[in-house]
């Protein structure tokens, strides 16, 4: 997640759950970024993990958009210099509004300013506010700025997008395509019998994935611990498919990416990530094995139009 900045000279913080880095996210670290840099001071910001619905209401756990990795990476994208990762624990959860900002924002981060959204709530049954946190700020010298929202868009909007298959829409509010990342093991390999390798994409507990059909966009390797990515620097357009593959009986959910005119490609225990760009239809139980294979070849030359 980045080095942990306890013990470094005093920062500019932002904080949040940060699911997604949307562009109602990217709003205020951008502007806490502005400041640091305004004031020669680094930029660190705060996640949490696991989310914080799963700890107070177990099995609540919402499909997550991005993981810690792609989450830090993103924000570092945007400007940051160190990621924090919190763990959510139930004495985080009990923690007075006073407790947190004294040891968190204040002994461990040494925050000189702190950036969060409008809605910025905090501290034991989300008790301190905005207002509760800049009367803090006094008390422990550090200035608070709140970034109004942007209408529309919120994590909870994009989840339920993506739950319907409305990756465009997902994507207006991420800045960017909905991804899905994940091993590649081995599946039926029906696709490389039908003439057309699929990449079986394990993913993520709790992953939000898009719902069942058919889809246009992106596979790519992406380097894990500090190792090279296989074929790095490449990315391929891919058709994507979602679901149980109802013309095959009995098989589990999936995601399923080919990579266009590639059948040469050796991805098996390789950490790809797929990104949605458009749903082309729902999933269909084809009458024989030549009517899929006829509608496959019109779902790639319809990926091909949309990705070029």
């Amino acid at each position: 997640m980045g080095p942990s900045v306890q013990g470094s000279g005093r920062s500019v913080v932002t904080l949040g759950v940060y699911d997604g880095v949307h562009r109602g996210h990217q709003r205020v670290v951008e502007r806490a970024v502005a400041i640091a840099r305004e004031r020669g001071l680094r930029c660190v910001a705060v996640t949490f993990e696991p989310h914080p619905d799963e700890l107070l209401h177990p099995g609540s756990h919402p499909p997550r958009l991005t993981g810690l990795r792609r989450r830090a990476q993103l924000l570092t994208g945007l400007g940051v210099d160190a990621v924090e990762l919190v763990e959510f624990t139930l004495d985080l959860s009990r923690t007075s509004a006073d407790d947190f900002t004294q040891r968190l924002l204040a002994e461990r981060l040494r925050a000189a300013a702190v950036v969060v959204g409008e809605g910025f709530t905090f501290g034991h049954g989300a008790s301190g506010d905005v207002e509760t946190l800049r009367t803090l700020g006094d008390k422990y010298d550090f200035t608070v700025e709140a970034v109004p929202t942007l209408g529309g868009v919120s994590s909870t909007s994009i989840r339920r997008r993506v739950a319907e298959g409305d990756v465009e829409g997902a994507a207006a509010e991420l800045g960017r395509p909905h991804r899905v990342e994940g091993v590649v093991v081995r599946g039926y390999q029906r696709g490389r019998q039908l003439g057309f390798p699929t990449a079986n994409v394990e993913t993520p507990q709790h992953t939000a994935i898009p719902a069942d059909g058919v889809y246009a966009g992106w596979l790519e390797c992406v380097p894990q611990a500090n190792m090279p990515a296989l074929y790095e620097g490449e990315r391929w357009p891919a058709a994507i498919s979602v679901g149980t593959n109802p013309t095959f009986e009995g098989v589990p959910r999936t995601v399923e990416a080919y990579a266009l005119d590639r059948d040469d490609l050796e991805l098996y225990g390789a950490h790809v990530a797929v990104d949605f760009a458009a749903r082309l239809r729902g999933n269909t139980r084809f009458d024989s094995v030549e009517a899929l294979i006829e509608q496959i070849h019109a779902d790639v030359e319809a990926v091909r139009r949309l990705t070029s």
